[in-house]
């Protein structure tokens, strides 16, 4: 996969005279995603792509050469690098979690409008079991991404839990945006905010059931007290 700037990132993704590999799979990436919806995730749609960018396809089709799933990895890279470049720290530290949360995850989104069909194809070769642990670390890392830029800073558990739950509420809200043909996507909105709502009631109750004065949580007490609660 290609290096995604740092959170320090401002610019947009640059176009290097003499593109390594690694720059060509991001900068072919979105024209290879308009392919996508006509062509598939092929070799067809990389060498479209590097037409009309003005690339050598035969360059393009060897930084591909790891066929569809590098190729959507290339995209989720690329969107990736676009939100990093769009927004900082300290532009989101003004909203509440939930909403900047909810604004990196609807920017995600939009970089898919008018490429559902791309999308609902790169979702079918993710879902393959061949790519299922690449899928999975992508997910991973793009849910890593959004809370880094939130602002969240937790080394312990919480730092799982919180990747877990987001990949999660993503994952489900693109299968919701890929068929939503209601007007501004309203559909999809409603949905990733219930999501979202549910998620912010479970951390509410995960903070209390851990309280800051505890060590750790004790799973297996706490599925006692479901069972048997206190009188």
């Amino acid at each position: 996969m290609a290096q995604v700037p740092d959170l320090t990132a401002t610019a947009a993704v640059e176009h290097p005279v003499d593109p390594t590999l690694d720059d060509l799979r991001l900068l072919l990436a979105p024209a290879i995603a308009d392919a996508a919806v006509f062509d598939g995730w092929t070799t067809e749609a990389v060498t479209l792509a590097a037409q009309q960018e003005g690339y050598d396809p035969e360059v393009a089709r060897l930084a591909f050469a790891g066929g569809k799933m590098a190729m959507v990895e290339a995209w989720i890279d690329h969107v990736d690098a676009a939100m990093l470049a769009r927004f900082t720290k300290e532009e989101l530290a003004a909203l509440k979690v939930r909403d900047r949360i909810r604004t990196l995850i609807w920017f995600r989104l939009e970089q898919a409008e008018m490429r559902e069909e791309a999308l609902r194809r790169a979702l079918a070769v993710m879902a393959m079991p061949a790519n299922a642990a690449r899928a999975l670390r992508t997910g991973w890392r793009s849910a890593d991404l959004m809370w880094r830029l939130a602002g969240d800073t937790a080394t312990d558990y919480n730092h799982y839990t919180k990747r877990a739950i987001l990949a999660g509420v993503y994952a489900a809200t693109l299968a919701v945006f890929v068929d939503d043909t209601s007007e501004g996507k309203a559909d999809t909105r409603a949905f990733l905010n219930r999501r979202l709502d549910g998620v912010m009631q479970f951390e509410k109750v995960k903070a209390r059931l851990i309280g800051p004065n505890r060590k750790g949580f004790n799973v297996l007490r706490f599925l006692g007290r479901l069972r048997y609660p206190e009188r």
